[in-house]
């Protein structure tokens, strides 16, 4: 008998992971900038693995009046100044990302999406305060749940820091790439899905 198709609308309780990047002037989601954003949305294959699919990047502009910590440029190596940035509106970023992460939901014929991020509450914070300051009403993520990859790396690999659980997962890492947006979304995307794959494998060994 062939087996029954997966879908990923089953794996998470009609929940589609979407995992999120932040960067910021600080970590006050009130008063510091976003200066990057960086989204993932996870897909499933035939076989119900689980697989990073599309990406989403945007650099962006602070918002007027927006408080910026000149330690967390040195952190980062952002310059918000830089014309070649080619930044965007905040509102726009995320208009632009909730509309694609809704058009994903409905496709995957999910009710909702989930965040999936490293210390996702910070994330969250951040999403959900842009979101009001832009009067964005349509959010696509749950309110408060979320998939964190601190505690699933904890569970799998006892690594806390994404450097060193992508180390664990024999996931290749560039800390001269990292704290940028995009790559440390790619990276958290690599780890969940290695995760989530990895204990799907334990549970066909022992079903």
């Amino acid at each position: 008998m062939q087996a029954r198709k997966k879908f990923i609308v089953d794996r998470f309780r009609g929940f589609l992971p979407v995992v999120i990047d932040l960067e910021t002037g600080g970590f006050n989601p009130k008063t510091d900038a976003l200066l990057e954003l960086a989204t993932i949305v996870i897909e499933m294959d035939d076989t119900g693995l689980l697989v990073p699919g599309e990406r989403i990047f945007f650099n962006v502009h602070p918002f007027e009046g927006a408080n910026i910590e000149q330690s967390s440029l040195d952190f980062t190596g952002i310059d918000p100044s830089n014309p070649l940035r080619s930044a965007v509106s905040e509102k726009d970023a995320l208009t632009e990302t909730f509309r694609t992460i809704r058009a994903a939901v409905r496709e995957t014929g999910c009710q909702r999406a989930i965040m999936v991020a490293h210390n996702a509450s910070f994330d969250l914070s951040f999403i959900s305060a842009v979101a009001e300051r832009c009067n964005l009403k349509r959010n696509p993520f749950h309110p408060f749940s979320t998939l964190d990859t601190v505690s699933l790396s904890a569970l799998a690999y006892g690594q806390t820091v994404l450097a060193r659980a992508c180390e664990s997962a024999d996931i290749t890492f560039d800390n001269d790439q990292a704290h940028s947006a995009l790559y440390d979304c790619d990276k958290t995307a690599e780890i969940f899905c290695r995760i989530v794959n990895r204990w799907q494998d334990l549970e066909e060994c022992f079903s």
